[in-house]
């Protein structure tokens, strides 16, 4: 059922409209005397889903018992990233993901029906993993908030991806994660229906229908000025809310270009892009616009790592980026890789598969370990002087020395690609 839904292309949803949005839902749904409430990360921070959470707590009080981040295999917030995000909501309210220990298998789904997903490439069956306090903490609302968007893993982001992915197992996540790089990552973007989103679906029909689950969704937009606005509210308890915010999400998130960019320069916040395991988004969301022998140049500050968990990492530097082959034929005798089939899956996504090149420009990580990684390197201070991100628009840009560059803010918040590719 939608309890609410209100957006389009040209819709600026303000704070004050979020808030009547939100709150007329709630009253749609009846009081409630136990919620949780899962938001994602800081990662996602740009999602709107801290002013949500906010508005939830001011309005639940005493009721909101439990706050669980959907963190996937991300680093645990820290208590400074907590209150930037999400403002006047206590500390103590706050409880932290364990993708490896936390969590209660709710159903097994079935190696036939991943095979019949993935035309048999797969057969192995997946367990439905969820943190156990969203299984067996006794909640009569669990309010789901996130932003949809073109997404690497699942075509777009959210909905049910926030339980079963955000809040989701070791095992779970690994293979979900493999399901998509099996299926082809320019096969995923953009579409909403797809083998890893079947196979969440089909969890969420068979395994916890019982559970009291509502959706917040927002659809995120630049306007005319380039600033951030809420293009899309949608709050429902099943698939519909996110169908319609999906549809939106294409239309506000997704540009099409006429020609292959031969230059693409990506901008990384520092406060969120530490990792290539969540900076390579600069390649997922640009690689159907890049030219063949085009260059990607990733201006990343804040990057210190690779794998935001210590054993992903390890696993990053020493199988690096290589592409589909090299990284396939790693599996085959490797069991440590076999045990991590989404880090395996990260590192067929960050490939380029030789089609062209990718220059990361690293705040903390030297040339060594980028380029053991597969990655060409440069140095941030010089890259930085040369493309300013103060100076550059996103789009197209004519440097002083006639270079002709297309410049992007933030990949987190869109999907690039040429008509001709999308086509295919």
């Amino acid at each position: 059922m939608v309890y609410y839904q209100s957006g389009s292309e040209n819709t600026v949803i303000n704070s004050n409209d979020l808030e009547y949005g939100l709150y007329s839902a709630l009253v749609k749904i009846g009081p409630r005397k136990k919620v949780l409430v899962i938001p994602p990360d800081f990662t996602r921070f740009h999602s709107r889903a801290g002013e949500i959470t906010t508005l939830l707590y001011k309005y639940y009080k005493e009721s909101l018992k439990d706050i669980l981040p959907a963190l996937g295999t991300h680093t645990p917030m820290n208590d400074q990233d907590i209150k930037e995000m999400f403002k006047e909501v206590p500390l103590k309210l706050f409880r932290v993901h364990d993708w490896r220990n936390d969590i209660v298998t709710v159903g097994t789904v079935p190696g036939e029906y991943v095979s019949r997903l993935t035309n048999g490439a797969l057969d192995y069956s997946w367990p439905a993993q969820l943190n156990k306090l969203i299984v067996n903490g006794g909640h009569d609302l669990i309010i789901s908030v996130g932003q949809v968007v073109p997404h690497e893993v699942i075509g777009m982001a959210n909905y049910n991806k926030n339980l079963f992915v955000g809040c989701g197992g070791h095992e779970g996540i690994n293979k979900s994660h493999f399901v998509g790089a099996v299926y082809g990552l320019e096969n995923l973007l953009g579409k909403a229906d797809n083998p890893v989103r079947s196979l969440l679906n089909y969890a969420s029909d068979h395994f916890i229908s019982n559970l009291p689950v509502t959706y917040v969704q927002t659809v995120i937009g630049y306007d005319e000025k380039g600033k951030l606005v809420i293009r899309g509210l949608y709050i429902g308890d099943d698939a519909e809310v996110f169908r319609l915010a999906a549809e939106l999400s294409i239309k506000v998130n997704f540009t099409l270009l006429d020609k292959p960019l031969k230059k693409v320069v990506v901008y990384l916040d520092p406060s969120e892009f530490k990792s290539t395991w969540l900076g390579n988004k600069s390649i997922y969301r640009t690689r159907m616009a890049m030219a063949d022998n085009g260059e990607l140049i990733v201006l990343a500050p804040g990057l210190k790592e690779f794998g935001e968990d210590k054993e992903i990492d390890r696993l990053i530097r020493k199988y690096g980026y290589r592409g589909t082959p090299a990284t396939l034929a790693s599996l085959k005798g490797n069991e440590e890789l076999q045990n991590n089939l989404g880090a395996a899956a990260h590192l067929i996504h960050g490939s380029t598969e030789g089609r062209f090149t990718v220059t990361y420009c690293p705040g903390y990580l030297t040339r060594e370990e980028i380029e053991s990684v597969n990655f060409r390197y440069s140095d941030l201070n010089e890259m930085m002087k040369k493309y300013n991100p103060e100076k550059l628009k996103d789009g197209f840009n004519m440097m002083a020395d006639g270079e002709e560059i297309f410049y992007i803010s933030n990949p987190a918040v869109g999907l690039w690609s040429t008509k001709d590719r999308l086509k295919k």
